[in-house]
């Protein structure tokens, strides 16, 4: 699945979907958005990724939040699980929100940069999934 900029997806309720690759964590600090900027796309994301062998999705959650943010002090509440569909295909992931009480050093890796944000950014990397995600998740913490 590489059609960044076409990929859609559709909403299940948590834990109803098999066969699951990814996981994206809608991160939130004091009620705004926490993205990544990603240095291959040149582009804002979520935290996330895929979710490795022998790896839960909440552990797979856990690691890509810390890879990606440096975020360690957080609890992941769950969200829904989503078919994410473009012209390759489909996958299915697993989405989780995090409320964060302060940002942490971000380690070494594709991400350059977190920001927190009022709203969502223009510059997304998946600029068709990232706002529902984020609806979802907000739907879910009751924001």
């Amino acid at each position: 699945m590489t059609g960044h900029k076409e990929l859609k997806c559709k909403i299940y309720p948590f834990g109803t979907l098999d066969n699951l690759r990814f996981v994206v964590i809608c991160t939130f600090y004091d009620g705004k958005y926490v993205l990544s900027y990603h240095r291959k796309h040149e582009s804002w994301e979520t935290q996330g990724g895929h979710i490795e062998d022998g790896e839960s999705p909440y552990e797979a959650a856990c690691r890509e939040l810390y890879e990606e943010s440096g975020i360690t002090d957080t609890e992941l509440i769950p969200v829904c699980d989503y078919n994410a569909i473009d012209s390759e295909g489909t996958s299915n992931g697993r989405v989780y929100a995090a409320q964060i009480r302060h940002l942490e050093e971000l380690p070494q890796s594709e991400m350059s940069s977190v920001k927190v944000f009022d709203t969502l950014p223009d510059n997304l990397t998946y600029p068709l999934v990232t706002p529902v995600l984020f609806f979802e998740s907000e739907k879910r913490l009751g924001c």
